[in-house]
């Protein structure tokens, strides 16, 4: 039971990891999934951090 259960949660996460990846890449930013992380790069990061206030806000506690 506990193994489904585990099977279930990873299936989730790597769902929510391809969701990731299509909304950044639909964005305009490079992204790969490596292992349990989502990696953005690129140009087009730099070009979404300095048209989105909110993307520039994010990291400063505001």
């Amino acid at each position: 039971m506990r193994a489904a259960f585990a099977r279930v949660l990873e299936a989730r996460a790597a769902q929510r990891r391809a969701r990731i990846v299509t909304a950044l890449e639909q964005a305009g930013v490079a992204a790969v999934i490596d292992g349990e992380a989502v990696v953005a790069s690129g140009r087009g990061l730099v070009a979404l951090w300095w048209r989105n206030l909110q993307v520039r806000e994010a990291g400063r506690g505001r």
